[in-house]
């Protein structure tokens, strides 16, 4: 870019705030698509990480966020050791911090989070229950991709509000503003 200057923008410690709550009611509007109580919906397994926390491989800089897949091996007894899958949302701050700067002030940091928050956990349930396969090859990847997008849209209607439904606009089939997952 001529005459700009790239650097890496962070969430500050007010958006990361907000953040964990965005996160918290995209839990229950997610729950809620899937029918899942609130004990159910704390069995996913799944963390949340920022750009400053991730590993060089969690980044891309394709994506406002991206998912990645975890085993964990629980040591126990020989005869008992259990492993088990959990999933790590990465967000993309300076993706994110950027998109809602170039929007200048029609698309909000909380709305365009609650899009992300909300799509991120709908992968993550998917994944979870085996309705989805995370190591599916591309094309089927790109189906998946389609597949939650009208989850999500179909999540967030309770909530959707003016400044909602300009983030809605965005994510329709006339723009292609998410990478599919990684």
């Amino acid at each position: 870019m001529y005459g700009r200057q790239r650097f890496t923008m962070y969430f500050s410690p007010l958006q990361l705030s907000k953040i964990k709550g965005v996160f918290g009611q995209a839990e229950r509007l997610a729950g809620r698509y899937f029918n899942l109580t609130e004990a159910q919906m704390r069995t996913q397994r799944y963390d949340l990480r920022t750009l400053a926390h991730l590993e060089a491989h969690e980044v891309d800089e394709k994506a406002f966020a991206h998912l990645c897949k975890y085993s964990i091996r629980k040591e126990e007894p020989a005869e008992q050791a259990r492993s088990y899958d959990f999933y790590r949302v990465c967000l993309q701050d300076n993706r994110i911090l950027n998109a809602v700067e170039r929007a200048h002030s029609f698309i909000r940091l909380e709305s365009l989070m609650l899009y992300i928050a909300v799509h991120e956990l709908v992968h993550v349930i998917r994944f979870g229950s085996g309705q989805a396969d995370f190591n599916a090859p591309q094309v089927d990847r790109l189906q998946e991709e389609e597949k939650v997008n009208e989850i999500t849209r179909s999540a967030l209607h309770p909530v959707t509000d003016k400044d909602m439904g300009l983030v809605l606009d965005c994510f329709s089939k006339r723009f292609d503003l998410l990478e599919s997952y990684s």
